[in-house]
């Protein structure tokens, strides 16, 4: 794709059919790429905090930082809170200055943290690492979402923000099969292993720097910045190039968009709008970003303490144990993923949220009963997240899709934000000293916790949730600069 120039916008009312032409597009190899450059990210999520999950064992002992129980938790919220930091601070930019070069300076932070990871000397030096690798994934969250769905058809949006939110799972795959090697001392020498493994995580990132350059600005935010012939063009080289690989002549639109390009939407204007024109919206997105993230969280920093200290698993052997449960969390949402676009968004979100916190209540009481292994605690735990993988996944789908186009970016980092600061920081802190307690009782209560914030959730969203299927981001919410 060619360099879109983005700078002096011409302030003047344009009427646009832009919109309409990309949601008619055929799906095509230029699909492909958005999928692959940019949810990529999501498989780097994964890998980050499935590793860190799996190395916990390992980072506890003498040989290595002597990490404590409650120190793992420590470093799982500090990097959490970079996720909302950097989620905030790149979210606002990337709305004032497009989504292409904030995920090209997201990622590059990203790539910096992780390696800095892998020199850390004791639990300071790796949480404020951590806190460096959250903030770059953190940003590329409101750059990335922002861009596919500003990209991908209408009639495919719902299974391609589930399939590329739910690739985090397959990250989450990968780090927990890379721990059979790098944990091994046959391979790695113990303090050796858990750093080779940060460093390969940047060195996956530089390759995705490079596959990113044929990516293009979004020219849904290309017009509504004044950039409306670089927008067409780059359209036009779109649909010539899905003629040319589907050899169909692209049906005929009739849906202009007058809209009068305007300068950068401030946190005031965002805040107004959301607290007055979309309070039920506003409201639904918290009520789904906290419960999600507040089980995901909750379980998945600490799965490995759990393994430890109440299955006595070794710490080499934890990987064995992940890989299922991440396996089963992908195939979740890439096989509930087509039924969010055909029996529709409230139907789908409400059920998934729904049937996972029940699984949890489930999950939970037999755990404290002590009638559960190491195996069957992994199959039962696996079958929750098939749906509650979905569950999240909707949930960053549901924030990007019901807001107007100018502050799309800024309104995925605040809910990410705020409902990672209640569900996600506290989260891992919460259930490290659950689990240090020693007690199934104290953890038991930790999971009925998180299964009532999902529940609580499902009902917000059968209530107030939005039929966005099948429908243009443009008739689900107006953009602000539109006159009609």
């Amino acid at each position: 794709m060619s360099h879109i120039n983005t700078q002096a916008p011409v302030p003047r009312a344009v009427q646009t059919d832009i919109p309409a032409r990309l949601d008619r597009l055929p799906w095509s190899r230029f699909h492909w790429l958005i999928v692959f450059a940019l949810g990529i990210t999501w498989i780097l999520d994964g890998l980050e905090v499935t590793l860190m999950g799996a190395l916990s064992g390992v980072l506890k002992q003498a040989d290595t930082l002597s990490f404590t129980s409650e120190q793992i938790g420590l470093i799982g919220s500090f990097y959490v809170a970079g996720m909302v930091g950097g989620s905030l601070v790149f979210g606002y930019f990337t709305d004032r200055w497009g989504r292409r070069l904030l995920f090209f300076i997201t990622l590059t932070i990203y790539l910096g943290g992780t390696l800095l990871t892998a020199f850390s000397w004791n639990v300071w030096s790796f949480a404020i690492f951590r806190f460096i690798t959250g903030t770059g994934i953190g940003g590329e969250y409101a750059a990335v979402n922002s861009a596919i769905d500003e990209l991908i058809p209408a009639r495919r949006r719902g299974w391609v923000d589930l399939t590329v939110n739910g690739s985090y799972w397959l990250g989450a795959a990968l780090g927990s099969l890379s721990t059979l090697v790098i944990l091994d001392p046959r391979w790695f020498a113990v303090d050796h292993g858990w750093r080779f493994a940060f460093i390969a995580g940047a060195v996956v990132g530089l390759f995705i720097l490079l596959l990113r350059h044929h990516v293009p600005e979004s020219p849904r935010w290309l017009v509504l910045h004044g950039h409306h012939r670089e927008a067409d063009r780059l359209v036009r080289q779109i649909e010539k190039e899905s003629q040319r690989e589907t050899q169909r002549e692209l049906p005929a639109v009739n849906a202009p968009l007058t809209v009068s390009p305007r300068g950068p939407i401030n946190l005031l204007t965002v805040a107004r709008m959301m607290i007055t024109d979309y309070r039920r919206r506003s409201l639904l997105g918290l009520a789904l970003m906290v419960a999600q993230s507040f089980l995901f969280n909750a379980i998945f920093f600490t799965y490995s303490l759990v393994l430890d200290d109440f299955y006595h698993v070794p710490a080499a052997r934890n990987g064995l144990y992940l890989f299922p449960f991440a396996l089963g969390s992908f195939l979740g949402a890439v096989s509930l993923g087509h039924l969010f676009d055909s029996l529709g968004r409230r139907r789908m979100i409400s059920a998934t949220y729904a049937i996972s916190a029940l699984m949890l209540v489930a999950t939970g009481v037999l755990f404290q009963q002590g009638r559960l292994t190491a195996t069957s605690q992994t199959l039962l735990w696996t079958a929750i997240f098939f749906f509650a993988s979905a569950a999240a996944s909707a949930a960053y789908l549901t924030v990007s899709e019901i807001f107007p186009l100018e502050t799309r970016g800024l309104a995925i980092a605040l809910f990410f934000s705020v409902g990672t600061a209640v569900g996600g920081v506290l989260a891992p802190w919460l259930f490290g000293r659950l689990v240090a307690s020693g007690s199934a009782t104290n953890l038991l209560c930790g999971y009925l916790l998180a299964a009532g914030l999902m529940l609580a959730a499902a009902l917000v969203e059968w209530i107030w949730g939005v039929d966005a299927e099948r429908r243009s981001l443009e008739e689900i919410a107006l953009p602000l600069s539109s006159q009609g």
